[in-house]
């Protein structure tokens, strides 16, 4: 698996006419290596592939990343990491322009030979379609999201903070298997509910709020994420309207997901639908997102992606959303696998509107 990336990469160097690439993003160091520290950079060549590290991680290096020649630094990094790339005799280098940071691309460019010259390139494109032991890894983290789902419905009540609902997702999750969080845990209720992204505060949750709760597992380095919106109590006219149109929306741009088919036009499928009931001007992001080994990755459905269309392997959120100011929001969100013939949802949660009982309620 490892090998077929490389070979990948090096067609990749061919392609853009380079020699090398040098590969900082922790992301790409474990994608193209297998290697999971951090403090370490790969050079990658026609011939060679060499990982520069320290003392802390050369033994894992060497149990991680067995196709790699492990370099070991002692008197500075970028020094050898230039003597490194020196040593591979390549003049053209690609390097990772939104990764590497601006004093350090300097001192690379600094100690290499005046001949060298250094060419920005965006390695995540090699990343997009997920191999078959990617997308087990995704879909055991949404197994790990949906769980926790579960869970939380026996847990929200009146009284608890936004804090106390996150922090049990989290804990949840980390005892089913999650590494980690996925991202900084969204709980939203009552009119908070407006804003997209508002992590978890000390608020109380009250009864007859939606909350909205957006969060994601890691498994052995890749992401899930899901959103749902529930009701403390019994939903009112005006929450029973919004949340309808989210979800036919959410169904809609799901429905839609498949090979060829254009990003933009999926995002404006759904758009326009919100549009005809009134919603769209309260629906300000896109569609959807890829996900991996980041929470963002590209593709991505928006008004933005002319020209972009999905293909089979690729994953996919699908998550429309309508924040009203001063009332609060709704938003649903799915990860789905573009298979060879359709879709494949990976978050099995319902979605039909929750209302969750409290003794006063029901």
């Amino acid at each position: 698996m490892i090998q077929d990336r490389i070979n990948a990469l090096r067609d990749f160097l061919r392609e853009k006419n380079l020699d090398g690439v040098i590969i900082n993003k922790l992301e790409n160091v474990f994608y193209f290596s297998g290697f999971t520290g951090d403090d370490t950079m790969l050079v990658v060549s026609a011939e060679d592939a060499a990982l520069v590290t320290d003392f802390r991680y050369i033994e894992q290096a060497t149990a991680e990343a067995p196709l790699f020649r492990i370099v070991k630094q002692e008197k500075g990094f970028i020094q050898k990491l230039a003597e490194t790339i020196s040593s591979m005799k390549i003049n053209r280098i690609g390097f990772e322009g939104a990764a590497l940071v601006w004093d350090w691309y300097g001192q690379i460019k600094n100690n290499l030979p005046d001949n060298a010259l250094l060419e920005s390139v965006n390695l995540n494109s090699l990343r997009q379609i997920k191999e078959k032991e990617e997308i087990e890894c995704i879909s055991q983290a949404m197994s790990i999201s949906d769980k926790a789902f579960d869970d939380i419905l026996r847990f929200i009540r009146p009284g608890i903070s936004e804090n106390a609902v996150a922090a049990r997702l989290e804990n949840v999750m980390r005892s089913l298997g999650s590494q980690r969080p996925a991202f900084t845990t969204i709980v939203a209720s009552g009119h908070r509910g407006s804003l997209p992204h508002g992590t978890a505060t000390e608020k109380l949750i009250n009864p007859g709020e939606f909350v909205t709760m957006d969060y994601g597992a890691v498994y052995k380095g890749y992401h899930s994420d899901m959103t749902r919106t529930v009701c403390v109590g019994k939903a009112d006219a005006k929450q029973r309207e919004v949340y309808d149109a989210v979800l036919e929306a959410q169904l809609l741009g799901v429905s839609l997901v498949k090979p060829g088919a254009s990003c933009r036009e999926v995002d404006g499928e759904v758009r326009r639908f919100l549009d005809r009931h009134g919603f769209a001007e309260y629906f300000g992001h896109g569609l959807g997102h890829s996900l991996g080994l980041e929470i963002h990755e590209a593709p991505s459905l928006s008004p933005r992606n002319e020209g972009i269309k999905l293909m089979a392997n690729v994953l996919i959120t699908v998550e429309p959303g309508v924040y009203i100011p001063d009332w609060g929001g709704v938003r649903i969100e799915d990860t789905v696998l573009v298979t060879d013939n359709g879709r494949e949802i990976l978050t099995f949660s319902p979605k039909e509107l929750i209302e969750i009982p409290y003794s006063e309620d029901f």
